[in-house]
């Protein structure tokens, strides 16, 4: 998993594990707030491990590890005040995102000889879903929307 991903908050509970290659090398993605970013990533799966390799502590860990121990702190407190046994969650594994949306292949099937017009409004409506599933914050399908569209204007260009 690269370490920009598990800084941006993404939520995945399988993560139990990370090691933080070069944590010594002060820097945007060592900095204090992006280690305890990295290392809140495991803190959804009850096994959750976080292993810095470094030949020095920084100041950044330090101060990432203080503020680890004291979140832990505060949880671990809540959590025996209301009777709460941490689990890890547990979620389906989705298919990969090539298998969703049996109609936009179809939408790469029909782009044969169309007219400019044609073309032009399958376009705008293409781009019309892909802005409405990342307001719904569906953007593995918006995703998949502006690869294909990505892929209809290189082919009308090219025509």
């Amino acid at each position: 998993m690269g370490i920009n991903l598990l800084r941006e908050g993404l939520d995945i509970p399988e993560v139990s594990l990370i090691c933080i290659l070069d944590a010594d090398k002060e820097g945007f993605l060592r900095s204090t707030r992006s280690l305890i970013q990295i290392i809140g990533r495991t803190a959804r799966n009850k096994n959750g491990q976080v292993i810095m390799y470094a030949d020095t502590m920084t100041e950044s860990m330090k101060e990432a590890i203080k503020e680890t121990n004291r979140r832990r702190k505060i949880q671990d407190t809540y959590n025996k005040e209301n009777g709460i046994i941490p689990e890890t969650i547990i979620k389906d594994i989705r298919p990969p995102i090539s298998n969703q949306g049996a109609d936009l292949k179809s939408l790469l099937k029909k782009k044969g000889k169309k007219s400019q017009s044609e073309m032009n409004a399958q376009l705008k409506e293409i781009e019309k879903q892909m802005r409405q599933a990342a307001k719904e914050c569906d953007f593995e399908r918006a995703a998949e929307l502006r690869d294909i569209l990505l892929e209809l204007r290189a082919d009308n260009e090219n025509s």
